[in-house]
């Protein structure tokens, strides 16, 4: 079973889109479960997907992102660097 984690819809081009970032971030396997599937998932991420979730810990990474951010994500960092000052 894979950590992570892609909850994504049919027909959906931003979950397409995800999983090319996905591709491009070298990011680790990840099982895809789609939303529509259960009304439970549908209510919770319905008009979040496409959304990636760590399932060691809970985590959940909401798009968009791109590979910079996936990656930083995976290894447990913040997503997005602050600006330097």
């Amino acid at each position: 079973m894979a950590e992570f984690v892609l909850y994504q819809r049919d027909y959906c081009h931003l979950c397409d889109q995800a999983v090319t970032v996905l591709a491009q971030a070298r990011a680790p396997d990840f099982d895809s479960v789609w939303v529509d599937d259960s009304e439970e998932l549908a209510k919770r991420y319905g008009t979040r997907v496409p959304v990636l979730r760590d399932l060691r810990d809970g985590r959940e990474l909401d798009w968009p992102f791109d590979a910079a951010a996936v990656s930083r994500w995976v290894a447990g960092g913040a997503v997005w660097e602050s600006p330097r000052t």
